[in-house]
């Protein structure tokens, strides 16, 4: 390069910091700013008055390999950050696939063969459906919702239930009668169809800041990285090659002029910072198309140890979809974690956002019982609803290009072009494919 880049990164979010890390790998001068005083963005920690917990509870796979690769590169170890499990479903009493340690692609076909709670028909059918969709390399001439792919291919009605319908609101957080049959095979293909590990169920064992985002800063500080939290971006003026930061104030105080811009942000929050460039009225018609799912997570703490079968298990016809054993994922567990902390997550839209927290915690409550037995109440409960947790990730949706019309000016984020859906290594691909625009890479 004959000039040095200068790039400012609004949003400190994982797409953000991603992008910030890779290019200081390059050697080139980045400058974060970053609304809020904690870093991650929509996956971030959240302090309560009794202990520090993830604002969702979120799972990795052994998919994600962009994310392990930066957490590795920012001194941030997997091995000792998330626990790795081999895939497995588990509805106590109702259905258990576990994938063993096999080459692939023989732990699928053992997990689905040797599969608990389902019949031979059952077997068959998902096997079938799984080899049909590689015959085809997981790609669809139309994309269609995942009912309408599953009714073609005469997928049972248990099979859906608890295996396809359940790994579809899981990836997309969106439901299966809405969600896109084509990212949903995105998500297969690089999971179920692909190596052993790829399938891998990663549960952070810290809380989600110190997952990535706290590790990258000091990494980026380290290597002459600025980072300004609470630090507001009220808009973007200029054109390519220098484009000038202001903030929020009234008196629009200026934070300085970039060769370029990485937009990182919610793309809710996208608007406000480009719409003083009329080069992006399409880009930002077509974020303010996007529509949003929710993600709920109730924390219960109870005062004796409750011990669920596996880590991570289902419901059945509840109200809660996944259950998680707190005390058994973050080993060791903090010192003011209780004995009985489950973390009860409800993806996408439904019934439970009619109910009061009370009363969505008291029916929880009772779906814990069904499967522990008489326990008693919780010493506390916490519910944290994202009501934009995801973009909507329904056939056919326009999303926004990472590359806008002006150049130097680059959208991250899990809501940008690319294959997957609104999850954690979408948002770090985003922010690697930004950097990689800036030095001059292919991007892909």
């Amino acid at each position: 390069m004959s000039h040095q880049p200068r790039v400012a990164i609004i949003g400190a979010g994982y797409a953000g910091m991603a992008a910030a890390v890779e290019l200081l790998e390059h050697d080139i001068s980045v400058s974060i700013f970053e609304t809020s005083r904690q870093l991650g963005g929509r996956a971030r920690a959240v302090t309560l008055p009794e202990m520090t917990v993830d604002n969702g509870q979120h799972i990795l796979i052994g998919a994600y390999r962009e994310t392990l690769r930066l957490m590795k590169m920012v001194g941030a170890d997997p091995k000792h950050l998330l626990q790795r499990l081999p895939l497995t479903l588990d509805y106590p009493g109702k259905l258990r696939v576990a994938a063993p340690k096999l080459p692939a692609p023989l732990h699928l076909a053992w997990a689905l063969l040797f599969a608990q709670g389902l019949n031979w028909h059952e077997k068959r059918a998902a096997i079938g459906f799984m080899q049909s969709m590689k015959s085809t390399q997981f790609r669809l001439n139309k994309d269609m919702t995942v009912t309408a792919l599953l009714d073609q291919h005469q997928q049972p009605d248990r099979l859906r239930e608890y295996l396809w319908n359940a790994l579809c609101v899981a990836a997309l957080n969106t439901p299966a009668d809405e969600a896109s049959a084509q990212v949903f095979l995105n998500v297969l293909r690089d999971t179920l169809a692909s190596d052993r590990a790829a399938s891998d169920l990663l549960l952070p064992r810290v809380d989600l800041g110190a997952l990535f985002p706290e590790p990258a800063a000091r990494h980026v500080m380290a290597r002459g990285g600025k980072i300004h939290c609470s630090t507001a971006v009220g808009g973007i003026t200029g054109e390519p090659g220098a484009f000038s930061l202001y903030d929020n104030s009234p008196e629009k105080k200026p934070l300085g002029q970039y060769s370029h811009v990485i937009c990182a942000v919610a793309p809710y929050h996208l608007r406000a910072l480009l719409e003083n460039l009329p080069a992006l009225d399409d880009t930002l018609q077509r974020t303010d198309r996007l529509e949003y799912q929710p993600i709920v997570t109730c924390y219960l703490a109870y005062p004796v140890p409750v011990t669920l079968p596996e880590p991570m298990i289902g419901i059945e016809n509840g109200v809660t979809q996944w259950l998680f054993d707190r005390p058994r994922i973050l080993k060791p567990a903090p010192h003011d974690s209780p004995p009985g902390l489950l973390a009860a997550v409800i993806s996408a839209r439904g019934r439970h956002l009619d109910l009061s927290q009370s009363e969505l915690t008291q029916r929880i409550h009772e779906e814990v019982r069904q499967i522990m037995g008489d326990i008693p109440q919780p010493l506390w409960s916490r519910v944290i609803t994202e009501k934009r947790a995801t973009w909507a990730c329904k056939p056919n949706t326009s999303r926004p290009a990472r590359i806008t019309p002006l150049s130097g000016l680059l959208l991250a984020g899990d809501y940008v072009e690319g294959e997957y859906p609104g999850t954690i290594e979408g948002a770090v691909r985003s922010g690697v494919s930004a950097a990689h625009k800036i030095l001059n890479f292919d991007v892909r």
